[in-house]
């Protein structure tokens, strides 16, 4: 029998990949280290990429006071290295989204960065919101 998570995002029971593990782990952390609504989040979301007809999916979107996108996070299962093919993924994404904030973890590393400037700091969801 597979293994399911609950995702309060996509309020579903979804299955329990070493990704997801990583993904329900940094929802929290948005909600409880950085005080974002989870009202103000949503995984797994679905967009297209200029002309392309493929769906591509945002691991966790972030949505600021206004409800326009502050952050895109890019979540890999635990192992993988968060090289520059995975922050250019979050790049793509955020070509789309237009959020100040980009964020790429897999669980033991965590980068975050505002207007392409890393930080050594976790904002709060006021700073998300700020800009």
């Amino acid at each position: 029998m597979e293994k399911t998570v609950w995702d309060p995002l996509r309020k579903k029971e979804v299955a329990l990949t070493p990704e997801e593990e990583v993904r329900q782990w940094f929802i929290r952390v948005l909600e409880r280290e950085m005080g974002v609504p989870e009202h103000m989040m949503r995984s797994e979301v679905a967009f297209t990429f200029g002309s392309s007809k493929k769906k591509y999916r945002a691991d966790i979107l972030v949505f600021g006071k206004d409800t326009s996108p502050v952050a895109v996070v890019e979540c890999k299962r635990p192992g993988t290295e968060l090289d520059s093919e995975v922050l250019e993924q979050a790049l793509r994404y955020n070509m789309v989204m237009g959020a100040p904030w980009i964020m790429i973890t897999n669980g033991r590393q965590t980068f975050i960065a505002h207007n392409g400037v890393f930080t050594q700091t976790i904002p709060s969801y006021n700073d998300l919101c700020t800009d």
